[in-house]
């Protein structure tokens, strides 16, 4: 291995219901390192949480066939750096180093990956990452939290309301009756903590309300009722850490009534529209209000952003904002960066830049305090 390369460790599938699409990521980034620069370790997780290492990780993880893959763990301690294997000797289980990374690229999409949990551990492991921080992760995943940072921010978002699973079981028709006072219908009702619109429902009734926040209590503890806007989803990516830019704009045609996991990955009669028709002037002012809410969230790395467009009235609201959002060749967060001017492998090259700009930044924090005197005073 050339002592030039980056060394790079991917990481893929994990403990969420978006782990098929996590999958599906990392085959496009995998195909397109480039291997003159990086030396790649594939590092799979799987639905039950077992991190593992081997040859063709991914093509295992996609078939289910993983028994001939090794165990491995990063430790949270600066000075054990690195990819542990975990290895059965009798009723002992011994850990050994078996390689080291420059930076990782995570690309596990919802919980335990995209949420902050993953984010929490490189930083205690000192380890640079590709990617949003624990604070940035964490309150881009919540969207309930995330609203409320909006609206402090004084950004539109639509009317909403978070409601707890534990309360389903005693209160559910206070709940309902609750979740109508949001808005009228149509309401949307998703699992606060997810993405690609898993568990989401579009609701037209009482019944359908009933129905969909159920459905949302089986992904998530914390449930969003969302005012249903006659909109446009229009979506533009960002890139950067401190100094952020912003692509162009997309719209997405769905198949069906909205973007549904289904209209997402199966359904091929959904269209990606690139740049977005709209006017120059509301395309500049989404841009910067993304940027806005990228900041506003401390957010680093990559996100991308997604609004919703008026029909009738061309006010537009900011919907969500995806800290690791999907990397297939036809994901809309790198075919906006593609349009903008910035290919596929030179989009990589630029994330994993940006997470060692980042790293660097974070070693100028000190991490001891030590008292002194101010000069002319005693103690």
């Amino acid at each position: 291995m050339s002592t030039n390369k980056l060394r790079v460790g991917v990481m893929f599938g994990g403990r969420s219901s978006e782990h098929e699409v996590s999958l599906m990521s990392a085959r496009s980034i995998l195909s397109s390192l480039n291997p003159e620069k990086y030396h790649v370790t594939q590092i799979g997780i799987s639905h039950e949480g077992k991190w593992l290492v081997g040859d063709h990780v991914l093509e295992s993880m996609l078939s289910g066939k993983t028994e001939g893959l090794t165990p491995v763990t990063i430790l949270p301690a600066p000075e054990q750096k690195g990819l542990f294997a975990m290895q059965k000797h009798g009723d002992k289980t011994v850990i050994e180093k078996i390689s080291e990374f420059d930076v990782v690229f995570p690309v596990l999409h919802g919980s335990f990956g995209e949420d902050g949990t993953l984010q929490g551990l490189f930083e205690l492991a000192d380890i640079a990452y590709v990617g949003a921080g624990v604070l940035g992760s964490s309150v881009g995943m919540d969207k309930g939290v995330f609203k409320d940072v909006m609206r402090a921010n004084h950004i539109s978002v639509a009317e909403s309301r978070i409601f707890l699973r534990q309360d389903l079981e005693s209160n559910i028709d206070e709940i309902i009756d609750q979740a109508e006072l949001v808005a009228k219908y149509p309401l949307f009702v998703k699992p606060a903590n997810m993405g690609s619109s898993v568990g989401i429902s579009k609701c037209l009734n009482r019944s359908e309300l009933y129905e969909g926040i159920l459905d949302a209590a089986r992904y998530d503890c914390r449930i969003l009722v969302e005012e249903g806007i006659n909109a446009r989803e229009i979506e533009i990516s960002v890139l950067g850490n401190d100094k952020p830019k912003a692509s162009i704009a997309g719209e997405i045609v769905p198949a069906a009534e909205f973007y549904s996991y289904e209209a997402k990955y199966h359904d091929e009669r959904s269209k990606l529209l690139i740049p977005a028709p709209i006017s120059e002037a509301l395309m500049n002012e989404m841009r910067d209000i993304a940027i806005k809410a990228y900041k506003a969230i401390d957010c680093a790395g990559m996100a991308r952003v997604d609004f919703l467009l008026d029909r009738e009235t061309e006010t537009f609201y900011l919907n969500e904002l995806n800290t690791i959002p999907g990397f297939t060749q036809i994901s809309m967060y790198p075919k906006l960066w593609d349009a903008t001017g910035l290919p596929y492998a030179d989009l990589l090259d630029q994330l994993i830049s940006l997470a060692l700009e980042r790293k660097q930044e974070r070693d100028k924090t000190s991490r001891e305090y030590q008292a002194y005197k101010i000069r002319g005073k005693s103690d």
